[in-house]
């Protein structure tokens, strides 16, 4: 399993970063899609929506079990990948360079977890 040390996480396995674009990436991690298998939708994720951390920002489900996807920090999503609607399962093959959704935001993502701690996290719930 890949732990990109360039990015931050989530307990609840999404991964974060600053594009170059200046708005905030978000998609689900190696651990993530490893634990839910093959994907075969993503979506739900409503463009213009303002998000609290925390709130569900949108869904994957694979052949396995759906789970909600959540907005890293406080923010309003201004795109979702919709190479996703079609191809879900580019998560799967590439989890860190498929984002899911991004965000405009103020937030720091600084209080999100390192690659360190979130590989600690992912050793511990498993």
């Amino acid at each position: 399993m890949k732990f990109p040390a360039e990015l931050k996480y989530t307990q609840t396995h999404e991964w974060a970063k600053v594009g170059d674009d200046g708005l905030l990436w978000v998609g689900i991690t190696d651990a993530a899609q490893d634990m839910l298998g093959d994907l075969v939708f993503v979506g739900d994720v409503k463009v213009g929506q303002t998000l609290k951390s925390g709130e569900t920002a949108g869904v994957v489900e694979s052949v396995k079990a759906a789970s909600d996807i959540y907005a890293p920090v406080d923010g309003e999503v201004v795109a979702f990948n919709d190479a996703l609607e079609s191809e879900p399962q580019q998560l799967n093959s590439d989890p860190y360079g498929s984002w899911i959704f991004k965000m405009k935001t103020s937030a720091s993502i600084d209080g999100l977890l390192d690659a360190g701690a979130y590989q600690k996290n992912v050793a511990e719930s498993h």
